[in-house]
């Protein structure tokens, strides 16, 4: 790479023959906050050691010079295209690693943490070796793992839109959590301050409602100020002139604190946060500004705002969770990943159930059944298919005259509707990988609610042709099939 040309010009990497040209090496890498350690497994160090914990390992530091170390490590065995090398998730220590590995055109694997098995001895370096080993079984030896989670995954880098969305959407979810507890704590100081208040702004921490508190604190005050002046506190917004006037009798009769001590520690604070869940309203309104317009010069985000259930903020999200829709060899990968898979429990005639599975992203899993309400309480193409599932799966209950289980149908719609973008996204990211290189793309594959009514009414029409035997069509998930 022309960054690190004076590394290539190093005199080891340059005269030492490699110890294991005529193999694969694989590379575990036991990831920390300053240091990382490095295991190496083949079938010849297996061979020459005879357990995978007698294999070599390099300690090397998290820095460039540490990155170096373990490339001319890594030559002196094999050519780096003979490397494969493995990384836990280990929140954000290896992503610097993960990229200057990358850099270098070096085949590298990502896996979830999984916590050791007790009694066992627990080293760095017996880490790093079991990460190589596990990935030594799974692509030389082609063994097989039950637990999905413990499968190696390549590092698929993230597209361009995707790198840009996740630092935002990342940020966001913190500014939402906090304006959230800001508007809690008000609330509470209202209950104190002037619990009637509520009784004509429905919403305490609106607009209106917190330019009234800001500039009148407490019962008395509003009681004792000028009906025009509260008028123009809360602007041309609701409340009315004589709701206002009606928030004053109010005030007057009100049972909030009085004592002056407590009274004056309660407004202090009060004016603080109505200050500061302003800071962070605003912070927010430009978050979204610069999302709403990443999503108006990106394909992916062009494809996405097109499904009329996805919003600006949702459709961030999702496209920050995948970072690369080749990450996810299917659907039902995307699934799993966004916590819509189902755990099915089965044991001979005593025990058969299907429950949704507790893995899979949080914050996903909650985007996604937003978006699925969403889709099912519109007008739209999913509105029918849940009251016609809802009818079929669900029982009735005489008493509160309801259907009961509701949820597991939009969970239901809640995995169509990622097996449609995955379907969407999977094959605008095969025509940009089938456009030459200098040729402007065709533009992306936009959804159509037409197509979608034709698709459900029998007449399918395939997203993309079967080029290859063997290939599977993506197709949109909106058969009535029955539930997982």
């Amino acid at each position: 790479m022309a960054h690190d040309s004076m590394h290539a010009a190093r005199p080891v990497a340059s005269v030492v023959r490699p110890m294991l040209a005529h193999e694969a090496l694989y590379v575990g890498v036991d990831v920390g906050k300053q240091q990382h350690l490095a295991g190496f497994v083949s079938t010849t160090l297996l061979q020459r050691h005879e357990r995978f914990e007698g294999c070599p390992a390099l300690r090397f530091t998290n820095t460039r010079e540490g990155f170096r170390e373990l490339v001319d490590r890594l030559r002196a065995y094999v050519p780096l295209e003979q490397c494969f090398v493995l990384l836990e998730k280990t929140g954000h220590y290896q992503n610097a690693l993960v990229d200057y590995l990358l850099e270098l055109d070096l085949s590298v694997y990502l896996m979830h943490v999984h916590r050791r098995p007790r009694g066992l001895v627990k080293t760095d370096k017996r880490d790093a070796l079991t990460l190589a080993n596990h990935l030594y079984n799974q692509l030389e030896k082609g063994i097989q793992v039950a637990d999905k989670t413990q499968l190696a995954r390549p590092a698929v880098p993230p597209t361009s839109t995707a790198l840009r969305l996740k630092s935002l959407m990342g940020h966001r979810h913190e500014l939402v959590h906090e304006s959230t507890r800001r508007k809690n704590q008000l609330t509470a100081l209202c209950d104190q301050l002037f619990p009637e208040f509520t009784q004509v702004f429905q919403d305490p921490n609106s607009s209106a409602a917190l330019a009234v508190r800001e500039q009148f604190s407490t019962a008395a005050a509003i009681a004792q100020a000028d009906l025009a002046q509260l008028c123009a506190a809360k602007g041309l917004r609701r409340p009315s002139r004589l709701e206002v006037a009606q928030l004053q009798q109010l005030a007057a009769q009100s049972i909030g604190l009085k004592d002056p001590g407590r009274l004056y520690g309660l407004v202090f604070e009060q004016q603080q946060l109505i200050r500061e869940l302003r800071l962070l309203q605003d912070h927010l309104a430009q978050i979204d500004a610069e999302v709403a317009r990443i999503l108006a010069h990106a394909r992916e985000g062009r494809i996405l705002l097109s499904m009329p259930w996805l919003g600006t903020s949702s459709a961030a999200a999702i496209l920050a969770a995948i970072g690369n829709i080749d990450n996810f060899a299917s659907a039902a990968a995307l699934k799993a990943y966004f916590g819509w898979a189902p755990k099915v429990v089965q044991s001979g005639a005593s025990t058969d159930s299907a429950t949704l599975s507790r893995a899979g992203e949080r914050t996903m899993k909650e985007v996604l059944y937003l978006v699925a309400l969403r889709g099912v309480r519109g007008t739209g193409m999913w509105a029918p298919l849940y009251h016609r599932l809802v009818e079929r799966k669900c029982p009735y209950d005489e008493r509160t005259r309801s259907y009961r289980g509701k949820k597991q149908v939009v969970g239901r719609i809640a995995g169509q509707i990622t097996a449609m973008i995955y379907a969407f996204l999977k094959a605008d990211a095969e025509v940009l990988a089938a456009t030459p290189p200098g040729r402007e793309p065709p533009p992306p594959m936009l959804y159509d609610a037409s197509i979608h009514q034709a698709h459900r009414a029998g007449a399918y029409r395939a997203m993309r042709p079967a080029v290859a035997r063997g290939e599977r069509l993506i197709r949109l998930a909106t058969c009535d099939a029955p539930l997982c």
